[in-house]
């Protein structure tokens, strides 16, 4: 095993290839993949963000999930996996090449269109498929370079290959065109499946899906994932310096007259700061006197008495006896045909009522 390096995938392929080595190519970052070589001809390619020949065989309904692990469990340690499906009867030649060549191509895009990744080459390591196809590796690079200049063409932006899918909730314009793949890839997409996961649940190629993906978000019928800033520390506001309470009645010291203070080696020497004059005594509060109470207003004055007018009785509690000046006068005289019965009785009722 040679020592892992950064270079580009293509061109240490091509490495590989002129000297018609066998082995595998195995490079790493995200998603990364591996290039297996026989004599100097690609036989296959894998790749975690584009699904395998097993994966697109079953998912499609061409072969029974029970029928291909049966040819996993019997043909893997001989890396006869391909050979056996054949020769069983579940798929023909031209069905198998097929597939291979679909799985290799869309592989080796994810595989080998990064500029620059770390690259390991293992020697005499070959796939538990088999050789199916042998595919020529300069035909291979320009099938990528081909493709990453197309999605280009479709919508700029590498983002939408690995991130999760999430589809806007109104449309952009009133009516929109969309194929078979995009309904599929719309309703299947819960915003958390990312392209690949989606290629792998639907069984379809993952460069086809990123395609259509693209078409999509070129559409505007796909929510664009956030470009993170780069992380810079947080900036810590200091708090501002608050000044110290002054007396306004002190005496504000000039900065000519200010003490200075001599430094000696780089320290302050402690010098005594004289202490500020005594400030004068205040004269004490004087005492605040009630304000003057307003003047009472003299009692009306009474009314002349009239000599013909009866004396003003004083005034009395409620049972209490006459005065002996009023008791002692003479009775009213008795008018003529006044009923001194009647009379009685009502002063009798009005002594009941004390």
């Amino acid at each position: 095993m040679t020592t892992s390096r950064t270079a580009a995938p293509s061109r240490l392929l091509t490495q590989v290839t002129g000297e018609r080595q066998t082995g595998t190519l195995v490079v790493g970052g995200h998603p990364g993949g591996a290039v297996y070589v026989l004599e100097g001809r690609v036989i296959y390619a894998e790749s975690p963000a584009a699904p395998g020949v097993g994966e697109l065989l079953t998912a499609s309904g061409r072969l029974a999930g029970r029928t291909w692990q049966n040819a996993l469990d019997l043909g893997t340690s001989t890396a006869r996996v391909g050979r056996l499906l054949v020769e069983q009867g579940h798929l023909t030649q031209g069905e198998l090449e097929l597939c291979v060549l679909g799985a290799t191509y869309d592989a080796a895009y994810f595989t080998l269109s990064a500029p620059e990744a770390p690259i390991d080459f293992l020697p005499g390591a070959t796939h538990w498929l088999g050789p199916v196809a042998h595919i020529d590796p300069g035909a291979i690079t320009r099938e990528v370079r081909r493709r990453v200049r197309l999605l280009d063409e479709i919508f700029p932006d590498a983002r939408v290959d690995t991130a999760p899918v999430i589809p806007v909730s109104r449309l952009p314009r009133e009516r929109v065109a969309i194929t078979a793949l995009q309904w599929e890839l719309l309703v299947n997409a819960d915003g958390q499946r990312t392209p690949a996961d989606l290629a792998l649940l639907l069984g379809k190629a993952g460069y086809a899906t990123i395609q259509e993906l693209r078409r999509m978000a070129a559409l505007g019928l796909l929510e664009l994932p956030e470009v993170r800033p780069v992380e810079t520390p947080d900036l810590v506001r200091l708090p501002r310096a608050r000044g110290t309470a002054v007396d306004i009645k002190r005496p504000v010291v000039k900065a000519d007259e200010a003490p200075t203070v001599p430094v000696v080696s780089g320290t302050r020497a402690a010098v005594p700061v004289p202490e500020p004059p005594p400030r004068p005594m205040e004269p004490p509060p004087r005492p605040v006197e009630p304000p003057p109470r307003p003047m009472e207003p003299p009692p009306p004055a009474e009314p002349p008495r009239n000599s013909l007018s009866p004396p003003r009785l004083a005034r009395r509690k409620p049972g209490a006896k006459l005065p002996k000046e009023v008791a002692g006068e003479p009775p009213p005289p008795v008018h003529p045909g006044t009923d001194e019965v009647l009379l009685k009785r009502i002063r009798t009722a009005l002594r009941a009522l004390r």
